[in-house]
């Protein structure tokens, strides 16, 4: 039975060495590996056309300690940044992957809920990651995709 002693967060580099932003709430990714086969007029399905991998992001945090004012901060200046899943202490796997990192994040939307009476209000920064590494939690090395490894393999 999983003891859930790992935690998403962010991390970045302000020059002064490298920060780390939790608690995340929620993290929702977004892989788009699009391909297109290729014709010709002698025949169909000849090959394969690779487009760019495109990794996007959806992360929300509880607008109350530094956790917001952090993000947005990231998100005005433009700054690049990690999302990685980090584990507290050692045990039992608990997720289906054992590392998560996107990297190179920048946020391109930032869309803070209302004030309620009741709840703290949630805000949700948007972007997306220029590469990205996951490894499952077996035996099996990581695999990175985006600007950090190339996609090879035949293609025009």
């Amino acid at each position: 039975m999983p003891n859930w002693n790992s935690r998403l967060s962010v991390k970045y580099n302000d020059g002064s060495g490298e920060k780390l932003i939790t608690p995340i709430d929620s993290f929702q990714p977004t892989f788009s590996m699009n391909a297109e086969a290729m014709h010709s007029i002698e025949a169909t399905h000849i090959g394969v056309i690779y487009m760019p991998e495109q990794m996007s992001f959806s992360i929300s945090v509880k607008a109350i300690g530094p956790s917001t004012a952090q993000l947005t901060k990231l998100a005005l200046s433009g700054q690049p940044f990690s999302i990685v899943l980090e584990e507290v202490e050692e045990g039992d796997p608990e997720w289906s992957l054992s590392e998560v990192l996107l990297d190179g994040c920048i946020i391109t939307n930032a869309s803070p809920t209302n004030a309620t009476i009741s709840g703290a209000p949630v805000a949700t920064f948007s972007g997306f990651a220029l590469g990205g590494r996951v490894a499952a939690s077996t035996i099996n090395p990581p695999v990175s995709v985006g600007r950090s490894s190339p996609r090879s393999g035949n293609g025009a």
